[in-house]
């Protein structure tokens, strides 16, 4: 058999970004094949205060997309979300053209636009996101929800949820509830507004039984009252877990909105792989994945205040229960070992 044709990714973020780690790193180190890797400016984001403190860097940047572009002729590339924060699509679309096999991975609701933000508007990556699904031969996306508008542009699309590595993270060895029980959040800055969805359940709890919120982010947001019971702990990669594992439940409350509804109920599976009882807001694929953790779904103000105060109220034998049902189920569906064979076939290996 000839060798199969050297692998080329491309994303906009270094692996400090989350999308970029999971979509792509994550699945290189699992299933243990070498790339030729290109990002950005290798950071966690590319906001513009980092593109105008960098110019040289940037052009540079530019430039080798342009390069890499007239010389993937006998590579497989893999694209994730978006080669450049400057780019209106036509890179994306060229790279994945010239490749001898473009994929093209994403995993939000890029059609929709990103939300919020004069800069996010007019980067218009919906047109890269629509360049990107048409020149690609394969598209990877992170749900049915975004597999279904992916298919009015791509001819072939495969649906490969974003995965977890089960041992990564440390498990939860004992549920009976301290005397001050800790719900947690997970997340990044853009998205911890979502968490005042649900201020009146938590504080109610929190004055009732003592409840805290343990707030796992970059972010400084001031949630206003909910700043009473926040205790937050800042994301590092070797430190998120130990801080999963010591809470009592997770949390994933999302507002009703297009963005939203093509989320990849990420929070969720993390909370799941360190064996925790979970709360989702039913949205988009959030209703699929609480069906496979037995975790509970919960829509209005009342739901979650009795939604939390289920789980606070059980034995500690019926939480045991819940965490063991989620992480299980998280091996089984959600692990990159149970999804490996269908991610190395749409890459072409």
């Amino acid at each position: 058999m000839p060798p199969a044709p050297k692998l080329v990714t491309v994303a906009a973020y270094g692996e400090a970004g989350s999308s970029a780690r999971v979509r792509v790193s994550d699945w290189l180190r699992h299933v243990g094949l070498d790339a030729d890797r290109s990002t950005y400016l290798d950071r966690a984001d590319n906001r513009l205060s980092a593109i105008l403190r960098h110019p040289g860097r940037v052009l540079a940047a530019e430039r080798r997309l342009r390069v890499l572009a007239d010389s993937v002729a006998d590579a497989t590339v893999l694209v994730s979300r978006e080669a450049s924060p400057l780019s209106f699509g036509t890179i994306e679309g060229r790279i994945l053209r010239r490749s001898a096999h473009g994929v093209y991975d994403f995993d939000d609701a890029l059609y929709a636009g990103y939300p919020g933000g004069l800069l996010s508007r007019a980067r218009h990556i919906d047109k890269v996101w629509r360049s990107a699904t048409s020149a690609a031969d394969t598209v990877i996306a992170g749900n049915e929800v975004l597999a279904s508008h992916a298919a009015e542009h791509a001819s072939r699309v495969v649906v490969i949820p974003s995965c977890i590595e089960p041992d990564d993270y440390v498990v939860k060895s004992a549920y009976a509830l301290p005397e001050v029980p800790t719900a947690v959040w997970l997340g990044s800055p853009s998205t911890e507004p979502q968490l005042d969805l649900i201020s009146g359940p938590l504080l109610a709890l929190h004055r009732e039984r003592g409840l805290r919120l343990r707030l796992i982010s970059s972010g400084t947001l001031d949630h206003g009252e909910l700043n009473a019971m926040i205790d937050r702990v800042a994301w590092s990669a070797d430190g998120f877990a130990g801080a999963l594992a010591t809470a009592d439940l997770g949390l994933m409350p999302l507002e009703d909105t297009e963005w939203n509804r093509g989320k990849c109920a990420y929070k969720l599976l993390q909370y799941a792989a360190a064996g925790l009882p979970v709360i989702g807001s039913g949205v988009g694929v959030n209703v699929s994945v609480l069906q496979r953790l037995g975790g509970i779904r919960a829509d209005t103000s009342d739901q979650w205040r009795e939604a939390l105060g289920s789980i606070l109220d059980a034995h500690e034998t019926a939480r045991a229960e819940w965490g063991r049902t989620a992480r299980a189920a998280l091996i089984e569906h959600y692990s990159y070992g149970s999804w490996a064979d269908r991610w190395l076939a749409a890459i072409g290996r």
